[in-house]
């Protein structure tokens, strides 16, 4: 996410950590790379004057140049003005009214408003405990009603069922006298897009708004569009009192110019970003996480509420007791810990939420693996009879070559798979039992006075 964006700044600010001062030339010149890297991100040009104009002003100020370390005064310094750009906080939304809450959904078409009104009911259901009813508008594409129908019994909504040959007035009208007779919490209403603002779709969805009057006015849009989405958002913001912003497809969004123009040009806060084409891949918008992961300073509270809410914890514990008896980690093993990583976006989404991952060269990171042979990975063991995933050392020349014919991979590949499992295999018979106590034993020799820093490992 947002990788170009990422490395340009991160780079800049990384030379300026070797000066011990600060002169005004040095941040001159760094504040030049800062406003090519925003205006190759497609960040709006109103927005980058501004970001830069207040950047400076701090820069040459008093808490940068007579700081003891002006750097890292610089970097924070870039970091907050990021915040303040994006909207300081995250603004949840405003579902105090008398149930049925409604929450209108309104974008151009293409933009991701069906899956992304199936993706915030999800969460608004698991998170919020709350009862979701969502209907469709769109009486222009019967594609729409059908696919909302398909997701609302994916994410266990209450659907409610509209026709093309019905008014999109007349829907929501009935889909709201339904929400009230089944005491639905919130209402969830997808509108018809079309691939351009015009006056017609302006009047429909006006008129849509009039008529169940919802408590949230949500702007959907692509976050690839860049500084165009800002550009839109502000037109559909004249013709309605949006009351926020949800950015879709940020994980395929190298630039983050939308991320960082909306806010400023619109007033109106991100609320939520998609990071994937999965029901769960919906994040509240976090401002002071976002600007951390763009300056490569990692996303660790992120990382651990995805840990939290999607690591199956009695399967964690089930493989650690089995561990600390010393017991064999075999394939099976191996196979589930492959799982657990890619029901959390796969080794990519964990390695972007790490702090210092801006620095590692893309060498070292593709080493570490990618997803994509994750997911080899887990074919090649699916392709194992029960009894080669306990005792993998009977995987020899003939079940090697059965086993990467059944998985569609290679034996080289399958040798390499076995080699991982090995290692793995090795590191966990360490924690097995006193094997962890004797670890921290040697590692306490290493640590600074007073045992561990606060920030975790000396690096």
């Amino acid at each position: 996410m947002f990788e170009s964006l990422s490395d340009r700044l991160s780079s800049t600010l990384q030379n300026l950590r070797g000066k011990g001062r600060l002169s005004e030339a040095n941040i001159a010149d760094a504040l030049r790379e800062v406003r090519i890297a925003l205006l190759e991100a497609d960040v709006a040009l109103p927005v980058i004057k501004e970001f830069i104009g207040h950047v400076r002003e701090r820069a040459m100020g008093q808490e940068v140049l007579k700081s003891l370390t002006p750097a890292q005064a610089l970097v924070k310094v870039v970091n907050d003005e990021l915040v303040t750009l994006m909207g300081a906080a995250n603004e949840s939304l405003d579902l105090s009214a008398a149930p049925p809450a409604v929450v209108l959904m309104a974008g151009l078409q293409g933009a991701g408003k069906t899956t992304t009104t199936a993706k915030l009911a999800r969460l608004l259901k698991l998170k919020e405990n709350k009862k979701v009813m969502v209907v469709s508008a769109d009486v222009y594409r019967p594609a729409a009603i059908k696919q909302l129908e398909t997701l609302a019994e994916q994410v266990e909504v209450v659907f409610f069922p509209s026709s093309t040959s019905s008014r999109p007035v007349d829907i929501v009208n009935a889909a709201l006298v339904e929400a009230r007779r089944q005491f639905i919490d919130v209402l969830l209403v997808d509108t018809a897009g079309r691939l351009h603002i015009d006056a017609e779709m302006m009047a429909e969805i006006k008129a849509i708004h009039a008529a169940v009057n919802p408590v949230e006015t949500l702007f959907v849009v692509d976050a690839m569009t860049g500084q165009d989405a800002a550009n839109t958002a502000c037109a559909f913001g004249e013709a309605l009192p949006l009351t926020g912003v949800i950015l879709t497809k940020t994980d395929g969004d190298a630039r983050g110019g939308a991320a960082l123009s909306v806010r400023q040009i619109t007033g109106k806060p991100i609320k939520f970003m998609g990071v994937g084409e999965k029901v769960d891949a919906l994040e509240a918008f976090h401002p002071e996480r976002l600007a951390s992961r763009i300056l490569g300073m990692g996303d660790v509270l992120s990382l651990i509420e995805e840990v939290e809410a999607k690591v199956d914890k009695s399967q964690a514990e089930k493989l650690a007791k089995k561990i600390k008896k010393g017991s064999r980690f075999d394939l099976e093993d191996f196979r589930s810990q492959l799982l657990q990583m890619e029901n959390m976006g796969g080794m990519n989404s964990l390695m972007d939420k790490l702090p210092g991952m801006g620095q590692v060269p893309d060498a070292v990171k593709n080493k570490v693996g990618s997803d994509k042979s994750t997911t080899r990975m887990i074919a090649i063991i699916n392709s194992m009879t029960p009894k080669e995933r306990v005792f993998p050392d009977v995987i020899r020349g003939s079940r090697k070559r059965r086993i990467a014919r059944g998985s569609g991979t290679n034996i080289q590949e399958v040798n390499k798979m076995l080699k991982q499992h090995k290692q793995m295999q090795k590191m966990m018979k360490k924690f097995s039992g006193g094997g962890m106590k004797k670890m921290l034993k040697m590692m306490q020799g290493k640590m600074p006075p007073g045992g561990m820093p606060p920030g975790g490992f000396p690096m």
